[in-house]
């Protein structure tokens, strides 16, 4: 069975990914080196907006230069190659014995039973990669952030590792995990029973195009999951860089969390459960003297 949303990524997509999950990143701890502008929404009312994507990545151009772009990538390969190797050999450990397809109602219990067994075999890769790999995605993460105080405390993957373990131990190459692996179960487990229960009961086999439908189910049901999973991602990178030393992890930034649960809550009270979701249309907090039409 494939996912809706491919959580694990090749070594070339990493590459070609980078400098999204770079600005993603910045957003996600809440720099913004650049003022709002002001534009108009679809009613052609005045709005204030942050700068998306491609005015981001242009300010780090400015900045660093086009191979600013890919801080943090040496870690990101390594982690990615260490999720695809580790998925493979839990795999190959533990191989999922192919079941027959169902799709006629009256075996309903037999269907849900193979999405069971299924999205379980997928769970256990995913978070066993997870753990193997979450220690450079630290790695990385720090890597990044770096750009915000203009610091050179992680400059290298073997001098991140000693760095890592001369300040917080073995317990810091795994800040963030959880919510990491929470998001990923809660994730599969979504997007595959809703996809199933959508096209066992919604879509007929009667129908000429049921096996088209179907195939496009998991792929939209993907899409609406990972938002509504985003504040796991959104938390677990923020403690991966929290209270480490670095501007980004600091104060005006964010408080020392004491907890993943703590992360969360702060992010709650101040509404920005989302932060970084969306990097195309950015509203900014209107003032209270701003003019609106």
């Amino acid at each position: 069975m494939t996912d809706a949303k491919e959580i694990n990524n090749c070594g070339g997509s990493a590459f070609s990914r980078d400098p999204l999950l770079y600005v993603k990143l910045l957003v996600q701890v809440g720099h913004e080196p650049l003022p709002p502008t002001i534009g108009r929404n679809v009613l052609g009312r005045k709005v204030l907006y942050l700068p998306g994507f491609f005015t981001y990545a242009r300010h780090i151009v400015e900045v660093d230069g086009k191979r600013g772009l890919f801080r943090g990538l040496t870690p990101r390969l390594i982690s990615s190659t260490l999720s695809t190797i580790t998925r493979g050999s839990v795999k190959k450990a533990f191989p999922l014995e192919d079941m027959e397809h169902v799709s006629n109602k009256d075996d309903v219990k037999t269907s849900l039973r193979k999405v069971v067994r299924e999205t379980s075999h997928e769970m256990m890769m995913q978070c066993v990669s997870r753990v193997v790999s979450h220690p450079l995605h630290v790695i990385s993460m720090r890597c990044m952030v770096q750009f915000v105080g203009r610091e050179v405390k992680y400059s290298g993957v073997f001098s991140a590792i000693g760095r890592i373990l001369k300040e917080e131990g073995i317990l810091g190459f795994f800040v963030g995990l959880v919510p990491h692996v929470l998001g990923d179960v809660i994730f599969l487990w979504c997007c595959n029973l809703l996809a199933h229960f959508i096209n066992t009961y919604a879509v007929d086999d009667n129908f000429s195009q049921a096996s088209v439908i179907r195939s496009y189910t998991k792929f939209v049901m993907g899409i609406a999951v990972s938002m509504l999973t985003y504040p796991f991602l959104l938390v677990g990178d923020l403690m991966a860089v929290n209270n480490c030393g670095l501007r980004a992890g600091l104060p005006p930034y964010a408080p020392a969390f004491a907890s993943w649960i703590h992360c969360w809550r702060y992010l709650s009270a101040q509404g920005q459960l989302f932060r970084g979701s969306s990097l195309l249309f950015r509203r900014a907090p209107i003032p209270a003297s701003f003019p609106v039409d």
